[in-house]
């Protein structure tokens, strides 16, 4: 996959525009598609995948690993998701800066999985422990992954001695771990927003922290819409990528260069062709940037 790529989040309500040839290179360069709801051994959906596969690249982006979850990873899991790559081989795989497993009432032997992506802390333990489950999995997959920024809507208190600025953790991580990283430019925006900030200084607080990350660590940018509520700004990829955004994007663009972009819309999905124009808006904003 060339860079100055742009992808959308494949979803069903959009399968059969792409199976039926409706929507190729020209609209788009590669799909995204959930890693999970491709897990059973066949079945009708894994068929779509693969014959989505046939018509345009395909990147995985999982939901479930729980690269941060202190009792380990799911050898289940895992082995799905190993399954899935060998058989679709997509140029990106990628998942979360998070922890989704723990204990039930205190008992290893019984785990519970949460079904969310919930914060990690940024200190040199958890930095330690998402680095060998990062190794883990890319030996397991034979290939390197890529890690996301989570948005947060609480925070851990790090003990100040080994305390990592979110940045500063990231930049470890890829270095030590020689994976790479997701950068969700919608996640810092709304991390922003949360903290008090107005949508241009969520912007510029956001951009601080992009300048932040080193330039050669990001492999992938995703692109999403999020949803203003009186007290709280939820990540939900139900609307259009607001200005604030695309702001941010410009800057990732102009420090980490034409890397593989993405539009996120997961939740009140439109019409194929407002999603493709997020998609087109993505693309000129590269073009101007990156001619």
């Amino acid at each position: 996959m060339k860079h100055g790529t742009v992808g959308m989040g494949w979803r069903q309500p959009h399968y059969d525009a792409v199976l039926a040839g409706e929507v190729g290179a020209s609209d788009v360069d590669f799909l995204e598609v959930h890693s999970e709801n491709f897990f059973a051994e066949g079945g009708a959906s894994l068929q779509v995948l693969l014959a989505g596969r046939e018509r345009l690249p395909l990147s995985l982006h999982g939901v479930g690993l729980g690269l941060g979850s202190a009792c380990g990873l799911d050898p289940w899991h895992l082995d799905r998701l190993a399954d899935l790559v060998e058989r679709v081989d997509p140029f990106l795989v990628s998942d979360h800066a998070a922890f989704t497993r723990a204990p039930w009432n205190g008992a290893q032997q019984s785990l519970m999985h949460a079904a969310d992506l919930l914060p990690i802390p940024f200190d040199r333990v958890s930095l330690d422990l998402m680095i060998g489950h990062v190794q883990q999995v890319q030996e397991r997959l034979r290939r390197p992954i890529l890690v996301e920024n989570l948005s947060a809507y609480l925070a851990w208190q790090a003990d100040g001695a080994s305390a990592l600025s979110e940045p500063e953790f990231f930049n470890e991580l890829c270095r030590r771990s020689g994976c790479r990283m997701l950068l969700d430019v919608n996640n810092l925006v709304v991390n922003a927003r949360n903290s008090g900030a107005p949508p241009d200084e969520a912007a510029r607080r956001a951009i601080d922290w992009v300048q932040e990350i080193a330039v050669d660590a990001v492999g992938e940018i995703h692109l999403a819409g999020h949803l203003e509520l009186p007290d709280v700004v939820i990540d939900d990829h139900g609307s259009r990528v607001s200005e604030a955004v695309w702001q941010v994007y410009r800057a990732a663009i102009e420090r980490f260069g034409p890397v593989p972009s993405l539009v996120e819309w997961d939740n009140d999905i439109p019409d194929l062709s407002v999603l493709l124009g997020e998609v087109a808006r993505a693309r000129q904003e590269m073009r101007i940037l990156c001619p």
